[in-house]
């Protein structure tokens, strides 16, 4: 009884550390309204028709192989879309500010 005493002060304060934890950005995505973003399926030119140009595209990556596609991915600014070919085939949410925990930067 006396062990568990005084372990529920130390309980107590972890818990209010915890409190001032970082913004996870799949918190962030879950709290705001469903944004409109491309659909899968969808082709490079309807997603440049109904989004605008991106404001950064990346290098495709893969291609060295047949089993391996060419993935190009376009930056917006609230989210990356990734083309197979010329399909979209995900798109992710960028991160809000740096202190966000979310996916890792883009390989460049």
């Amino acid at each position: 009884m006396k062990r568990y005493l005084t372990t529920l002060p130390l309980l107590a304060l972890l818990a209010c550390a915890g409190a001032h934890a970082d913004t996870l950005l799949i918190d962030r995505t879950k709290e705001q309204a469903a944004p409109v973003v491309p659909v899968r399926g969808q082709t490079a030119s309807q997603v440049l028709s109904a989004f605008g140009e991106p404001t950064e595209k990346l290098e495709p990556r893969g291609g060295q192989k047949r089993q391996w596609p060419t993935i190009n991915r376009w930056v917006y600014p609230m989210f990356t879309v990734y083309f197979e070919k010329s399909k979209v085939i995900d798109v992710v949410a960028n991160k809000a500010d740096a202190n966000e925990v979310g996916p890792k930067p883009p390989i460049r």
